[in-house]
Protein backbone atom coordinates (compact mmCIF):
# COMPACT_ATOMS: atom_id res chain seq x y z
CA UNK A 1 0.00 0.00 0.00
CA UNK A 2 1.30 3.28 -0.73
CA UNK A 3 0.52 6.77 1.38
CA UNK A 4 1.57 9.83 0.47
CA UNK A 5 1.31 13.10 3.26
CA UNK A 6 1.56 16.66 3.51
CA UNK A 7 1.59 16.88 6.81
CA UNK A 8 4.26 20.07 7.13
CA UNK A 9 4.26 20.30 11.16
CA UNK A 10 7.45 18.12 12.35
CA UNK A 11 5.65 17.08 15.73
CA UNK A 12 2.31 15.93 13.60
CA UNK A 13 5.06 14.55 10.95
CA UNK A 14 6.65 12.41 13.72
CA UNK A 15 2.96 11.25 14.95
CA UNK A 16 2.48 10.26 11.65
CA UNK A 17 5.60 8.41 10.62
CA UNK A 18 5.41 6.26 13.95
CA UNK A 19 2.17 4.88 12.66
CA UNK A 20 3.00 4.20 9.31
CA UNK A 21 6.52 4.01 8.50
CA UNK A 22 6.54 4.04 5.13
CA UNK A 23 4.63 7.24 4.42
CA UNK A 24 6.47 9.36 1.72
CA UNK A 25 6.21 12.73 3.02
CA UNK A 26 5.54 15.47 0.34
CA UNK A 27 7.29 19.27 0.53
CA UNK A 28 4.07 21.07 -1.35
CA UNK A 29 0.23 20.66 -1.79
CA UNK A 30 1.68 20.38 -5.35
CA UNK A 31 4.32 17.66 -5.15
CA UNK A 32 0.96 15.49 -3.69
CA UNK A 33 -1.31 15.94 -6.23
CA UNK A 34 1.56 14.96 -8.72
CA UNK A 35 1.94 11.70 -6.32
CA UNK A 36 -1.12 10.83 -5.31
CA UNK A 37 -2.41 8.95 -8.51
CA UNK A 38 0.13 6.38 -7.89
CA UNK A 39 -1.43 6.47 -4.04
CA UNK A 40 -3.54 4.31 -2.05
CA UNK A 41 -4.36 7.22 0.65
CA UNK A 42 -3.33 10.89 0.46
CA UNK A 43 -3.19 12.67 4.42
CA UNK A 44 -3.09 16.09 4.38
CA UNK A 45 -3.19 18.77 6.83
CA UNK A 46 -6.11 20.82 5.76
CA UNK A 47 -4.84 23.84 7.75
CA UNK A 48 -1.87 24.77 5.69
CA UNK A 49 -2.06 27.38 2.70
CA UNK A 50 -2.92 25.87 -0.43
CA UNK A 51 -3.72 22.28 0.80
CA UNK A 52 -7.73 23.34 -0.12
CA UNK A 53 -7.17 24.71 -3.62
CA UNK A 54 -5.83 20.92 -4.20
CA UNK A 55 -8.00 18.86 -3.03
CA UNK A 56 -10.63 18.45 -6.04
CA UNK A 57 -7.80 17.22 -8.25
CA UNK A 58 -6.74 14.64 -4.93
CA UNK A 59 -10.23 13.34 -4.45
CA UNK A 60 -10.61 12.73 -8.44
CA UNK A 61 -7.31 10.23 -8.45
CA UNK A 62 -8.93 7.79 -6.52
CA UNK A 63 -7.13 7.40 -3.50
CA UNK A 64 -8.68 7.65 -0.28
CA UNK A 65 -8.14 11.37 0.90
CA UNK A 66 -8.28 11.88 4.99
CA UNK A 67 -8.06 15.43 5.81
CA UNK A 68 -7.29 16.63 9.22
CA UNK A 69 -7.34 20.24 10.87
CA UNK A 70 -8.24 22.16 13.98
CA UNK A 71 -11.41 21.68 15.36
CA UNK A 72 -12.47 25.14 15.58
CA UNK A 73 -11.86 26.24 12.03
CA UNK A 74 -14.66 24.48 10.98
CA UNK A 75 -14.98 26.64 7.76
CA UNK A 76 -11.58 24.84 6.33
CA UNK A 77 -13.45 21.53 7.56
CA UNK A 78 -16.25 21.81 5.92
CA UNK A 79 -14.59 22.86 2.53
CA UNK A 80 -12.36 19.34 2.66
CA UNK A 81 -15.65 17.89 2.69
CA UNK A 82 -17.65 19.75 0.03
CA UNK A 83 -14.29 18.59 -1.59
CA UNK A 84 -15.41 15.36 -1.49
CA UNK A 85 -12.79 14.07 1.24
CA UNK A 86 -13.85 10.31 2.48
CA UNK A 87 -12.70 11.65 5.98
CA UNK A 88 -12.42 14.94 7.40
CA UNK A 89 -11.67 15.37 11.38
CA UNK A 90 -10.46 17.26 13.89
CA UNK A 91 -6.64 16.98 14.42
CA UNK A 92 -7.37 14.93 18.05
CA UNK A 93 -9.22 12.73 16.68
CA UNK A 94 -7.35 11.85 13.69
CA UNK A 95 -4.15 11.16 16.27
CA UNK A 96 -6.26 9.28 18.45
CA UNK A 97 -7.06 6.77 15.42
CA UNK A 98 -4.32 7.16 13.28
CA UNK A 99 -3.39 3.79 12.73
CA UNK A 100 -6.51 2.82 10.62
CA UNK A 101 -6.27 6.28 8.15
CA UNK A 102 -3.40 4.85 7.02
CA UNK A 103 -4.98 1.36 5.50
CA UNK A 104 -7.16 1.38 2.49
CA UNK A 105 -10.74 0.13 3.70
Amino acid sequence: MTVVAYVPDLMDRSKVAAAGPAVSFLPTPAALVVAAPEADVVVVDVGRPGVVDVLPALVATGARVVAFGSHVDRATLDAARAAGCEEVLPRSAFFRDLPQFLQTP
